[in-house]
């Protein structure tokens, strides 16, 4: 079975596995053919109104996880997802590139807590 892994997506090279890019929006500079993405899922990032007042801050970082795992927990297509990546997970790993300058205060580390604890056996 493979193991959930975070990664910024600036970060050369990647560790083998299934590619996932879990930011709203295509980060700057990154090239879509050179990344080598496996999956866009704009769709598990916090939302606009959350990313912004968030703004990786240290500070917030507590309260922010709170509300982003209720809007995860909300969030229909997190179902899907979840099917999709236990089979990845079965497999080869999953990779989730961000583009935060901060590697332990993003919404990466978030949305792999939340993948572990749902798709744990």
């Amino acid at each position: 079975m493979g193991e959930i892994i975070c990664q910024r997506v600036y970060l050369k090279p990647f560790p083998v596995g299934y590619r996932v890019l879990v930011d709203r929006l295509w980060p700057r500079g990154v090239n879509k053919e050179t990344l080598q993405l496996d999956l866009w899922c704009k769709e598990l990032a916090p939302s606009s109104e959350l990313r912004k007042w968030f703004a990786h801050s240290e500070e917030k970082f507590a309260e922010f996880k709170v509300l982003y795992l209720k809007e995860l927990e909300a969030n229909e297509q997190s179902r899907d997802f979840l099917f999709c990546f236990k089979k990845v997970l079965a497999r080869q790993n999953l990779i989730l590139l961000y583009a935060a300058r901060d590697e332990h205060v993003n919404h990466a580390v978030v949305l792999k807590s939340f993948l572990e604890r749902k798709l744990k056996p």
